[in-house]
């Protein structure tokens, strides 16, 4: 049988001892400090434990060098977690753990051949879902998103990402109907509902927030930015993130989180 408790869970995944031989799309590669990173993502862990989640962190090996950035395995919704089918195929590899963890609070769906999917490409913001087509996002997976999501009450609408890896490096939300966005990489015509603050102009990686109930987790590396969330009054917490940053890696990218039910079997 089920029992439900109301929860906030934060899944992670450890650094790998491989990251420095992560995928790269438009950086170039430099060194990384494996134990500075881990350090980093420590710290992380520990500003979402502040804010009231329980880290549920996943193992990873030397052949997973980007397993780090767990959110682009699956996207979480209130009623079911989608499974995606990552545009890199060296990361396919990372999605049964994860589906093995995330189907004990949801109900799973999977994206499937020939759709590829980063859940980095995902951004929900109430009912609405907009899905980055990138060059680890396809059309295809546009349209299984859709399928799978109408029933449940949700609008699927495609963005069309340029010159960053997902869309969520170009916009995350700040609240219902706030967003940071680098109009650079994504047209603002795409949010046009919504009230936009935008990057600050010597920042244009700065469009990576990670929304909470009652706080923004925050690059510190973009005070130029972060002075602009405040001036929103939203609540910024600031964490380091550099080395993750080397890797193409952002604060969303690295946790998956999971509000209301928590299912258990027992």
């Amino acid at each position: 049988m089920h029992d439900y408790s109301v929860t906030k869970v934060a899944i992670t995944r450890e650094v790998s001892p491989a990251l420095a031989d992560c995928e790269l799309t438009h950086l170039t590669r430099v060194p990384i400090d494996v134990d500075a990173a881990r350090a980093q993502h420590r710290a992380y862990e520990q500003a979402l434990a502040d804010a009231g989640y329980t880290i549920e962190r996943l193992s990873c090996g030397a052949d997973m060098p980007d397993a780090v950035f767990v959110e682009d395995i699956a996207v979480v919704f209130d009623e079911l977690a989608i499974i995606t089918r990552p545009g890199a195929e060296s990361r396919r590899s990372e999605t049964p753990t994860v589906a093995a963890v995330l189907e004990r609070y949801r109900p799973l769906h999977f994206v499937c051949a020939p759709a590829t999917l980063d859940g980095g490409d995902v951004l929900s913001v109430g009912k609405r879902v907009f899905v980055g087509v990138s060059r680890r996002t396809n059309a295809e997976a546009v349209a299984q998103m859709r399928r799978i999501l109408a029933p449940h009450g949700y609008t699927v609408r495609e963005v069309a990402v340029r010159g960053c890896l997902h869309l969520k490096s170009a916009v995350t939300a700040l609240a219902d109907d706030l967003l940071l966005l680098n109009e650079e990489w994504a047209p603002p015509a795409a949010f046009s509902e919504f009230d936009l603050v935008s990057v600050h102009p010597n920042e244009p990686s700065a469009a990576n927030a990670l929304r909470l109930d009652d706080r923004i987790i925050f690059p510190m590396a973009f005070p130029g930015t972060a002075a602009r969330l405040g001036q929103r009054g939203l609540r910024v917490v600031g964490v380091d993130a550099s080395e993750l940053a080397k890797a193409e890696g952002a604060v969303t990218c690295c946790s998956l989180l999971i509000h209301d039910s928590q299912r258990r079997d027992r």
